[in-house]
């Protein structure tokens, strides 16, 4: 039997890797080195899975642009000193092959860049499970639906043919804006009430059931 989506697109934050916490903390991190406000923790996750550029001006949207610079290079700085040992969700490393043998193609659409989905992908050993990925660098931000019309383009498959997997409203807002269905996590940056007001397919709550819902929907 074909599978019902053919395509699926998973963010990577909060979604496959758990670094929503270890971004709050370079965030706030940086701040404290610049004697800016230190934004509270909810503030800083609704702003994760938005390009960088993009998340610091919204949650810093005052801050002149030479500062802004320099909290883009102090967050760098503080994430970038740790992004090597920060894991998987429980899984994710056994699960995403097994997608691949089962027939689907996968991808990434991510607020990371180019060189920090790299590095993800060569720590996690996972860049084989990928067919294609797009991130914030190189596309318009989230919600905009660039990363994934740009993924349907490439691959040839129809919007309807695909699931966009992600743990924010954002990733589910880019999901509504290209036509595609959306699947929504809650152990990630945005909580579950967040998440079903974008009316998504479902809410999971544990990587181990979108293994299921997979198996079961998809």
């Amino acid at each position: 039997m074909p599978h019902r989506y053919e395509l699926l697109i998973f963010d990577w934050d909060g979604t496959l890797m758990d670094s929503a916490g270890v971004i709050v903390t370079a965030i706030q991190n940086a701040c404290r080195d610049l004697d800016l406000a230190v934004p509270a923790d909810k503030a800083c996750r609704s702003i994760i899975g938005l390009g960088l550029t993009e998340a610091l001006t919204a949650l810093l949207p005052g801050l002149a642009a030479t500062d802004h610079e320099r909290l883009v290079d102090r967050y760098r700085h503080h994430y970038l000193g740790q992004d090597h040992a920060i894991p998987l969700f429980e899984g994710v490393a056994r699960v995403l092959p097994e997608l691949g043998r089962r027939g689907h193609l996968l991808a990434v659409a991510t607020g990371k860049s180019r060189r920090g989905l790299q590095r993800a992908l060569e720590h996690t050993g996972l860049a084989h499970c990928f067919a294609l990925t797009r991130c914030a660098d190189e596309c318009l931000s989230k919600p905009h639906p660039a990363m994934v019309l740009e993924i349907l383009e490439e691959t040839g498959i129809a919007p309807q043919r695909a699931l966009v997997i992600g743990d924010t409203s954002h990733d589910m807002l880019m999901a509504q804006n290209a036509g595609v269905a959306g699947l929504a996590v809650a152990y990630g940056a945005h909580d579950a009430l967040e998440l079903a007001a974008c009316a998504p397919l479902a809410v999971l709550q544990s990587f181990s059931e979108v293994e299921t819902w997979l198996a079961r929907c998809a």
